[in-house]
């Protein structure tokens, strides 16, 4: 075989092997759940700026709470990694392959986790940092550490680790907190149930296999329907105590009744199945409620820069 046909096919063989060792530390960040969280900070920083905030100011933000979610999700993987292995869902990620070794991962969480609070004290300002240090804190140790295993409540308060960044993309703008980022807090947390608990519904198996007691898997679906249908409805009434308190225009006040109505009614859909015995479609209210979310904070971001 000729010496440059071998070399050649090494050097294609390193490449794949590196975009693949990228790929599974990139899987580590989890990435989906990261886009959700950064849709939920630059329309806060244009609220808190009352119109278009310095973009370098919002790259960075953007840029430290990336590293900050994926800190916090490369820990959870790493504590994870024994039930999810049970789980159909996560069966594939980097840590139970064995794509990635356990230090490795470890190691990787922590580098992140220090780079973001490096990044963020030096580009934005101590408040923004110190709440992204709180966050990651909230999702590894409360949530993951304490409450996933030992209540069917952990989603609930374990899900204030993804209100954070409404007040760090709020506090890199102004250097502190007002009423507004933490109604805004208060719609992330009240919205999460809803946008959970469907998800586990669907696989109920992979969490009572994992011995995690999920909502979904551990209660019928008329009882996870109800409060799917609660959860939303107080989603929606948060949202509407943005418009005396922001002073909200038009655009957010029609997007908010349009879009909630929408939301609250794909909850009711999915516990009135249940009620009647029919086959439940959880997944329904799941991407309605990411939608209902990225539509909302849309609404955020564009009402300021309009007259009315």
């Amino acid at each position: 075989m000729d010496i440059t046909t071998t070399q050649s096919g090494e050097r294609a063989t390193t490449g794949r092997d590196l975009r693949h060792t990228v790929a599974a530390y990139v899987t580590l960040t989890k990435p989906r759940v990261l886009e959700l969280l950064l849709v939920t900070t630059v329309p806060v920083m244009i609220l808190a700026q009352g119109g278009m905030p310095d973009l370098w100011l919002v790259i960075a933000t953007t840029i430290g709470g990336a590293m900050s979610a994926g800190s916090a999700a490369a820990f959870n993987m790493y504590l994870d990694r024994d039930i999810d292995a049970h789980m159909h869902r996560t069966e594939n990620r980097p840590l139970v392959t064995g794509e990635i070794s356990p230090r490795a991962g470890l190691v990787f969480a922590w580098v992140l986790a220090g780079a973001s609070t490096v990044w963020l004290l030096a580009t934005t300002n101590w408040l923004a940092a110190t709440l992204s240090v709180v966050a990651i804190f909230f999702y590894v140790v409360i949530y993951t550490m304490i409450l996933k295993r030992r209540t069917e409540q952990n989603i609930v308060w374990g899900g204030i680790a993804g209100c954070f960044p409404v007040l760090i993309g709020w506090s890199a703008v102004t250097g502190s907190l007002t009423w507004t980022p933490f109604i805004l807090f208060l719609l992330v947390f009240l919205w999460t149930p809803p946008h959970y608990w469907p998800l586990s519904m669907k696989y109920k198996g992979d969490y009572a296999e994992a011995d995690v007691p999920m909502l979904g898997a551990t209660r019928d679906g008329i009882q996870v329907g109800l409060q799917v249908i609660l959860y939303a409805w107080a989603t929606v009434a948060c949202s509407l105590l943005l418009i005396p308190v922001a002073g909200m225009g038009l655009v957010y006040t029609v997007s908010a009744l349009v879009f909630g109505g929408w939301f609250v009614y794909e909850s009711h859909v999915l516990y009135n199945r249940a009620v009647r015995g029919e086959q439940i479609k959880p997944m329904r209210v799941f991407h309605a409620s990411i939608t209902y979310l990225t539509l909302l904070f849309l609404a955020i971001a564009v009402d300021p820069l309009l007259p009315f």
